[in-house]
């Protein structure tokens, strides 16, 4: 092998290691979005104050969601429910048994889901239908007096609470 050959190829297999050292954070860079949970931040849902007690109510609010290295700004809602003691619960608006929005009867004094007519008591229990599991609760928390929530998904039809 001549000696041009040999420093010819040498060089290479260098810069080869070099481009090879380079590339991979920057694949990791460009991939590594499409692998990370999606970021929850708290968000704002009102005030405490707005609750009454034993009156269960939909409160609306804005919420940023960043897939990959879109965000997007949505409109999400839950159910909140102040009770005697003070303390809150808070639950998703969507049923367990397939995903659909149900809404509070006052009449009744229930949850019911029009799809296919599970009904849930003020707690989130399951009174009737095909409802697998009682109405999915959300993380919330209580800062001078303003109500702040973390939306989660869950997978519906199944009895176990599965977070997507």
């Amino acid at each position: 092998m001549e000696r041009r050959t040999f420093l010819t190829r040498i060089t290479g297999f260098i810069l080869g290691l070099i481009g090879l050292a380079l590339s991979i954070p920057l694949v990791g860079y460009v991939v590594s979005p499409a692998f990370r949970r999606q970021a929850q931040d708290w968000a704002e849902a009102g005030g405490v104050h707005e609750l009454s007690v034993g009156d269960p109510k939909e409160l609306s609010y804005l919420v940023t969601l960043q897939d990959g290295w879109m965000k997007t700004t949505a409109v999400k809602s839950v159910w909140a429910v102040r009770q005697p003691d003070e303390s809150v619960t808070v639950f998703s608006p969507l049923c367990t048994h397939l995903g659909c929005g149900y809404h509070w009867d006052s009449d009744d004094r229930e949850f019911k889901c029009p799809c296919h007519n599970s009904i849930f008591d003020i707690t989130g229990r399951v009174l009737s239908g095909p409802a697998p599991r009682p109405l999915d609760r959300l993380p919330f928390k209580v800062e001078k007096e303003r109500l702040f929530v973390i939306y989660k998904q869950f997978k519906s039809g199944t009895s176990k609470q599965i977070e997507l």
